[in-house]
């Protein structure tokens, strides 16, 4: 112990800011030289969940009497996850604690499913809009805003996190954006009742975006305009509007996973895209509205598509048309077949993808099930496929013998690459693995006849 305290306060404090604050404070104990340390770590992190039920009040009692020895400065993480039982502490002094402490980097999570029926929800006052102007990362999670009349200013934020968070009107969350001028990396996961109908994003500064909506909130959809934008993650499980304004000409990454009846310019404003997870369950007029005649991916060289809609087929050999050099190539069924009412028919085209003759490397397909049309598709790409290295198969299947059926089917298909490996993962019988099967089911019959 002499050793470790013989080291600098500065080292001190980084070492101790990766402890619990609870376990920090037990620190004082250990000599003189470490009674006061605790007080000046430039880290508090408060975790209801570390005291066991019913201890609520020793739980508020630490809460208040930490912040009140508290010392240092300038606070670089200060983090409160709270459960609805322990109310007793008060919001304001968490929020006020930030703001005399120029806190970078602030999270309030209260421990609670987001509903419409939370029966003590938790307001945040007006103050943190206006006093944490040297908050760098901002993250809440089940709590309620209140009304944004008064001015929004959060100079120094890069990065936002609003999950399950209710807001006062429909106008809130533009009026937040607009007072962040330097916002960098925004995510959103929306709950039931956030009284938001079109959920706007309007950030010129935005590099990173993470919008998810997964709950029947009966709201009108998103709208995007971000022209910095270089990650994009969207996935919006509701029957509504998803629209992006403006192209991205600065995009790189994009996860769209949306079930919308109508879309805008999803497609056409990410051509500047490397890499994309698409996932579009929506109609054929929806689709053509997402994806119109004339779009070049010319930059796309790796994509993962859901096969979900009937129209998968039809989008696949689009997108293996308009990117010329993509080099990876996924396939993966994450939605139940039985929801889709009708098989998709394979049309082969009359032009090979230019992708397939001088691009593809490396070809996957997750949850294959052999379908007519699968097989088509999969022998289809390896027959033409110039580059290919590597062609995976995931079955759905958990039958050997119905797996080895799979394979030896795809085995003989011909393949343009000589160098191309067919594989279907880990797990995949060989054809010695079903002759032992047999063999061994054979001598157990004779064994108890």
């Amino acid at each position: 112990m002499d050793r470790i305290s013989e080291l600098p306060d500065a080292l001190l404090f980084e070492i101790l800011s990766y402890l619990p604050t609870r376990e920090v404070v037990t620190t004082m104990v250990l000599s003189k030289r470490w009674k006061y340390l605790y007080t000046f770590v430039p880290t508090l992190e408060y975790d209801h969940n570390s005291y066991p039920d019913g201890e609520d009040r020793s739980f508020s009692r630490f809460v208040y009497s930490s912040l009140l020895l508290h010392e240092a400065p300038v606070l670089q993480v200060l983090s409160f996850v709270l459960g609805q039982n322990t109310g007793a502490i008060d919001i304001g002094v968490c929020v006020r604690t930030a703001i005399k402490r120029h806190a970078r980097h602030l999270n309030i999570e209260i421990d609670d499913t987001c509903s419409a029926e939370t029966i003590n929800p938790v307001i945040l006052p007006t103050s943190l809009y206006t006093g944490c102007t040297m908050l760098v990362s901002l993250g809440l999670n089940n709590v309620v805003l209140t009304d944004t009349s008064s001015a929004v200013s959060f100079p120094s934020l890069k990065n936002l996190g609003l999950l399950s968070v209710k807001y006062p009107n429909n106008e809130s969350v533009p009026k937040i954006l607009s007072g962040c001028p330097i916002i960098e990396s925004l995510f959103v996961e929306r709950c039931l009742g956030d009284n938001v109908s079109l959920f706007v994003v309007r950030v010129a500064s935005l590099k990173i975006l993470s919008v998810r909506n997964l709950s029947d909130n009966h709201a009108d959809g998103v709208l995007i305009d971000a022209p910095s934008l270089e990650i994009m993650s969207i996935r919006e499980n509701t029957e509504v509007f998803y629209g992006i304004e403006h192209n991205m000409p600065k995009i790189e990454t994009a996860s769209v996973c949306v079930t919308c009846n109508r879309t805008e310019k999803i497609l056409s404003s990410l051509t500047s895209l490397q890499q994309l997870r698409l996932c579009l369950m929506t109609s054929k007029d929806a689709y053509d509205a997402a994806y119109p005649e004339g779009i070049l991916f010319n930059r796309l060289v790796d994509l993962t598509l859901c096969i979900f809609e009937p129209e998968w087929l039809n989008l696949l050999m689009r997108l293996l048309k308009d990117s010329p050099k993509r080099r990876f190539l996924k396939l993966e069924q994450v939605h139940p077949p039985e929801a889709m009412n009708r098989r998709p028919c394979w049309n082969e085209p009359t032009h090979v993808p230019r992708c397939l003759l001088s691009s593809l490397e490396a070809f996957e397909w997750s949850q294959y099930e052999g379908r007519e049309e699968e097989i088509k598709v999969a022998q289809f790409i390896i027959r033409n496929s110039a580059c290919l290295k590597n062609a995976t198969f995931y079955p759905k299947s958990t039958d050997p013998t119905e797996k080895l059926e799979m394979l030896m089917e795809l085995s003989v298909s011909p393949r343009s690459s000589s160098i191309c490996q067919l594989d279907f993962g880990r797990g995949t019988p060989t054809v010695r693995d079903i002759f032992c099967d047999h063999r061994l089911i054979k001598c157990l019959k004779e064994t108890y006849k």
